[in-house]
This record gives structure tokens, C-alpha cells and sequence, in this order.
């Protein structure tokens, strides 16, 4: 659909969406886009997943679609963010990392894994935050992506008990090669309600010479003004911003945050035509019509 080609991602002075389970589809993510962030990040999929899809060329969409076999969609993008759309993938597994790498290279800017989803369906499959402690698969999995494919390579982290750990740590993701690190700051025990520990990403950004993007500034982020202090707060290169734009995505936007119903409107425009008429369908061939079938 469009050329294939390899992306040199920037990961520094930039804004971006955070990757959140359900919240992120090719609808927010463009209006992130839209709203100024710089970069966006998928949801989280999983490995397995994404390897029993079937990558499908829509042309009445103009998007590239991976299907799996129930004929869902796991992952959809387009055009508009070619080059802007980093695909976050939840894997223990080096193999399956580079084969999903490999598979959707012509479509993504970048491979992100995460390395910091405590949810209890991540850690059981040893995902996420359970790889914060495994030291040697984190190695093992970066160093795989990053020797195997032409994408640039990032994780997502949180942050660990003792600050020594998390330099420690942020030191051993660094020598794999990967482009940048993003880093939650807080530990995976603790929720928004608690402090983002700010010392902590700071403290691992002038031990890195990697870009490290700062995550968590949900209780001091109010505007788009704030999202340089929270950077400067925490020493990072870059600000990524997750449960802020989920409620309002004009977080992004220079001048101000636009009312809620302006955003919502914004969102509906995003929407498929085809797909309200595919739900007002009544008949097998309304729908046969509809995709000129």
C-alpha cells in the first residue's frame, strides 16, 4: 500500500502518547496526532497474538489490517501516521520478539516492549513487569530486536525499589543498543495515587546516554504548559502521557486544552462512514452492497 522503508525515530523534545490497553486504536491515536503529540504507541499486543494474524491491504480504507482468525482486527494503521506509530509488543520470548518484528516492520516506525504492565495477565505470562527481576531475558530479548531487525528498538519500564537497581538496570538496557528507554515512576505495586518518583528518572537520565522518556506525571500534568515542567522535573528527554489523554487527548494541543465535547467531535470525525452504515445494515445484501461485494 505504501513504500517500505526503515524510520530514524528521534526520540528526543518529543510528546507522546502512552501505550494503554483499549485506549490506544488507530482512532486515538490519530487524534493524538492530531492534537500535536509527536509520537504514538500502540496498546499492548501480545506476541502470540499478532503472530496468527494475516496482514490484509484494505483498500476501501486505506488501511493495513493484521486479522486473526476470529476475523477480528488486532491492529490496524494508515497513512497518516506513517512514521509517527511505535508498535508495543508484550513478550518473554527473543524468537517471537524478532518474528513479530519482522512481521510488521513495513508498517511501524519502532518496536517497543513493555517491560512494566503489572497486571496480573502480564506477570502470570512473565511479561511486563515481571521481567523488571530477569535481568538475563531482558538482555536477551533487546539484544535479539535490536541485532534482527532494521527498526529502532525502546522499552518501557517502572521503576524499581532502590534507585540502584533502576540505574542498574537502565545501564543493562543501554548496552543491548536500544534507541531510548520510557520509565513509569513508580513501582509496580504502587497506582496513581501514589507520588511519581521523579528523583528516580532523573537520576537515570545523567546516568544514560540514551534518551530516557519520563512517564506517570498524571497528578501534575494539567496542561500542555506542564509538560515541560514535568520534564524538566525529571531530567528526560521526553514526555510520554497516558491516562491525561485518555480523558482529554487536547493535552497535546499548544494553545490550551479544548472542551471535552470539541474533542469528542473531533474523535467521531476519525470514524469509519461505511462502518454506520454497516450498523444500520438489516439485510445480507445492504452489507454485500455496502463493500460492493
Amino acid at each position: 500500500m505504501w513504500e517500505n522503508m526503515t524510520y530514524v525515530v528521534d526520540y528526543r523534545n518529543k510528546t507522546i502518547l502512552a501505550p494503554m490497553v483499549r485506549v490506544g486504536t488507530l482512532p486515538m491515536r490519530l487524534l493524538a496526532l492530531h492534537y500535536g503529540a509527536d509520537l504514538v504507541y500502540t496498546e499492548e499486543l501480545i506476541d502470540y497474538k499478532l503472530l496468527k494474524c494475516k496482514r490484509i491491504e484494505n483498500k476501501i480504507l486505506g488501511t493495513v489490517d493484521y486479522i486473526d482468525d476470529d476475523y477480528q482486527i488486532v491492529f490496524r494503521t494508515c497513512e497518516k501516521e506513517k512514521g509517527r506509530v511505535i508498535l508495543q509488543i508484550g513478550t518473554c520470548s527473543p524468537e517471537r520478539a524478532v518474528q513479530v518484528a519482522k512481521f510488521v516492520e513495513k508498517d511501524v516506525a519502532g518496536i517497543d516492549v513493555n517491560m512494566g504492565c503489572p497486571k496480573e495477565f502480564s506477570l502470570k505470562g512473565g511479561m511486563g513487569a515481571a521481567l523488571l527481576t530477569q535481568r538475563d531475558k531482558v538482555k536477551a530479548i533487546l539484544s535479539n530486536l535490536v541485532q534482527n531487525t532494521h527498526l529502532p528498538v525502546t522499552c518501557k519500564i517502572r521503576v524499581l525499589e532502590k534507585l540502584e537497581d533502576t540505574i542498574s538496570l537502565g545501564k543493562l538496557i543501554e548496552s543491548t543498543g536500544v534507541k531510548a528507554i520510557a520509565v513509569h515512576g513508580r513501582t509496580k505495586e504502587e497506582r496513581p495515587q501514589h507520588a511519581n518518583r521523579n528523583y528516580a528518572i532523573k537520576a537515570l537520565a545523567e546516568h544514560l546516554r540514551i534518551p530516557v522518556i519520563a512517564n506517570g506525571g498524571c497528578g501534575e500534568i494539567k496542561s500542555c504548559d506542564d509538560i515541560g515542567l514535568f520534564r524538566q522535573a525529571t531530567g528526560a528527554a521526553s514526555v510520554m502521557i497516558a491516562r491525561l489523554a485518555e480523558s482529554n487527548c487536547s493535552i497535546f494541543c499548544r494553545d490550551g486544552l479544548k472542551p471535552i465535547d470539541d474533542v469528542i467531535k473531533s474523535y467521531l470525525k476519525l470514524e469509519s462512514e461505511r462502518g454506520k452504515q454497516l450498523l444500520a445494515s438489516q439485510q445480507m445484501e445492504e452489507i454485500c452492497a455496502l463493500w460492493d461485494m
